[in-house]
């Protein structure tokens, strides 16, 4: 891996960071925004935030994947953050900074870098942890970014959606 362990969970932990602040960007009474009627929901896109990492974290660190059992904890995950408040969900999106210390940091060099078989694919632990958790944040922090903007956050601009900060004045 090209990044040590640190710098990747620190890599996560900085992808929740700038959800957080970009969550932060949204008006509760926007939340059944949709761009097309086939598109999720700004709730949706929410609910699907808090639960994909904790479903890949687990399964990758189990390093055993099960289509059947992969799919029922999608169920129960996605059924329970139906039933979560606005403000239930971003706290689920923060709790996955102690996921990052349970399933990423407890696995060793070794078990990084054995292979798993996932969706037909083989490759290392590690790998699915790139490609499964942390390329599935930063594309879907564009999707929020993009959803904000059409929802009239036009304040915000590539400093919120990169460096998970409001700009700061311009002189």
């Amino acid at each position: 891996m090209v990044l040590n362990k640190t710098e990747f969970v620190g890599k996560l932990r900085d992808e929740v960071r700038i959800l957080l602040h970009l969550v932060s960007k949204v008006d509760p009474a926007r939340l059944d925004y949709r761009p097309t009627p086939g598109q999720r929901s700004l709730r949706e896109l929410l609910e699907y935030l808090t639960i994909f990492a904790p479903i890949h974290l687990r399964t990758i660190h189990a390093g055993v994947w099960n289509m059947d059992a992969w799919r029922t904890a999608w169920r129960t995950e996605e059924a329970a953050a139906r039933n979560k408040s606005f403000e239930e969900l971003r706290d689920s999106l923060a709790a996955h900074d102690g996921l990052f210390t349970e399933t990423v940091e407890s696995l060793s060099d070794e078990d990084l870098r054995a292979g798993m078989q996932m969706f037909g694919s083989t490759s290392t632990r590690g790998s699915w942890l790139v490609s499964l958790v942390l390329t599935h944040y930063a594309a879907y922090r564009m999707q929020l970014f993009l959803y904000l903007k059409a929802c009239g956050r036009e304040e915000l601009d590539t400093f919120n959606l990169w460096v998970g900060k409001d700009a700061p004045p311009r002189a």
